[in-house]
């Protein structure tokens, strides 16, 4: 397991993006991107050939992202307003990104395997999922413990899925969990 953690607490966006590999011109999603903390640093990252959609379902968070692009010439977001708990109801194409991020959203899902399964049909061959979320044990950050999602339950999701491989389990900070996967097909 490869820790990223670099003596902060919290987590830094700029290095786990790194960390994973992300480029220039690529395209990503953002899914429950709350207040943009991973979407602003990503769209620097993939540049003006790039492009990050920002999806939530709170549209005061995709307002504040749309300021904070403004504010720093980033012309490369597109807000989207969806119900990711829903599938087919998020209006991405299908197969068109190379990053999915699903960072601190998935303890907030009562409907975690269609979160998931929405955030996959965006992915195109070879595109690469991110999760990242609160540890389920007692620290002084985070949700309840009883609102947070083990990284046993999020493989467990994930390994009866056949367009998926685990590439890397990881530590991107001290109170998180980090998945990195790949769509095979």
């Amino acid at each position: 397991m490869t820790n990223v953690a670099t003596g902060t607490k919290l987590l830094n966006p700029l290095e786990i993006l790194k960390h994973i590999g992300l480029e220039k011109g690529m395209k990503i999603a953002d899914l429950g991107c709350g207040n943009g903390y991973f979407t602003l640093t990503a769209a620097q990252i993939v540049g003006g050939h790039g492009q990050v959609y920002a999806v939530d379902i709170m549209k005061s968070c995709l307002e504040t992202i749309k300021r904070e692009a403004q504010r720093h010439n980033l012309l490369n977001i597109k807000t989207v307003w969806s119900n990711l708990e829903i599938l087919g109801a998020t209006k991405i194409p299908v197969g068109l990104l190379d990053f999915v991020l699903v960072i601190h959203a998935l303890y907030q899902s009562q409907h975690r395997q269609n979160f998931l399964q929405e955030a996959i049909r965006f992915l195109k061959p070879g595109g690469k999922l991110l999760i990242i979320d609160w540890k389920k044990n007692n620290i002084p950050l985070g949700p309840p413990l009883n609102q947070r999602v083990g990284v046993e339950e999020i493989k467990n999701l994930l390994n009866n899925n056949n367009q998926l491989k685990l590439l890397e389990e990881f530590v991107p900070g001290e109170y998180h969990y980090g998945l990195l996967y790949e769509k095979i097909n």
